[in-house]
């Protein structure tokens, strides 16, 4: 496999550089701990979307971990400047931007050091969409159990259960990873996917489960919500149990790089009923043409 980096520009702390040339000491807490957070971005046409949502889960995380705004970066017009600079750096029009703020530099020590400066680094790299096979023929998906941390809800950098989560998918040749969590009376219960929100369609209903400890608040499940207000779809977070899983009419997965997205196998079991079963249904085509208009609406 090619390692070799692109010398598209990216940001650290500031500076603007070839990312190939990009460089972080190796004490840094994000390198020794995972001690930080992100955010990945969609950019259409040049334009980050749904950026302040993402600004603003970014400040909660921050502050969930007591990190402080890194310098020069205050204002959310700051962030919107230095974003917009590597956006403008890059070739494409359609984009995935990545920034990634960690505690910063110190001797190793679990307990950080008071007064460390944040490191702040932003890319980019283009995007070219959700291929049209899985659009049309959705895609699949398998289970498995929950077994990550307490603190789903924030969105850091220490992402192994993730990616140990996301490696049974692969060694499939699925899609996704559905996550089921145990140890609540009726479970299991529906957390999320690897790297997605799940949602099921139950009688015309987008129905996903609730934001707490074990799920992400996904910037797309508030634009779900508005884009379900638009077409007329009932709308509700409650607990899922795996039975209602198995028992959905359509599956769907929401995340900043596969958008929506209809799941019409898991576990290898085609997904909904009747002559729909296995197929994408009408509450994805709905939503995904929605969420193609609302691309296309002004930041």
């Amino acid at each position: 496999m090619n390692t070799t980096l692109p010398d598209t520009l990216c940001d650290l702390d500031g500076d603007l550089l070839p990312l190939s040339q990009a460089r972080v000491s190796v004490m840094d807490r994000g390198f020794l701990f995972g001690d930080g957070v992100y955010e990945a971005i969609p950019v259409y046409a040049r334009r980050p979307f749904r950026l302040d949502d993402h600004l603003d889960r970014l400040a909660r995380n921050l502050d969930a971990l007591r990190i402080p705004a890194p310098a020069g970066l205050a204002s959310r017009e700051d962030w919107r400047t230095r974003l917009q600079r590597v956006v403008q750096a890059h070739p494409a029009e359609d984009q995935m931007l990545y920034l990634q703020v960690t505690r910063g530099v110190a001797l190793r020590d679990h307990v950080p050091p008071p007064g460390l400066q944040p490191t702040v680094f932003i890319m980019t790299q283009p995007w070219s969409g959700v291929p049209a096979a899985q659009r049309h023929q959705g895609v699949a998906c398998v289970t498995a159990r929950d077994v990550r941390w307490e603190r789903g809800q924030l969105k850091t950098i220490s992402l192994l259960g993730n990616v140990l989560a996301r490696q049974v998918a692969a060694d499939h040749g699925a899609a996704e990873t559905i996550l089921l969590r145990d140890g609540v009376p009726g479970g299991p219960w529906l957390t999320e996917g690897s790297s997605s929100n799940v949602w099921l369609v139950h009688e015309g209903a987008l129905l996903g489960p609730p934001m707490n400890e074990h799920v992400l608040a996904g910037v797309r499940v508030g634009l779900l919500r508005e884009l379900c207000e638009e077409e007329g779809i009932a709308f509700n977070l409650r607990p899922l149990s795996e039975a209602d899983l198995r028992a959905a009419d359509e599956v769907l997965l929401s995340s900043a790089g596969r958008e929506v997205l209809a799941v019409t196998r898991i576990d290898d079991e085609p997904v909904g009923h009747g002559a729909l079963r296995g197929k994408p249904g009408p509450v994805y085509a709905r939503l995904y043409e929605a969420y193609q208009r609302a691309k296309r609406q002004p930041a």
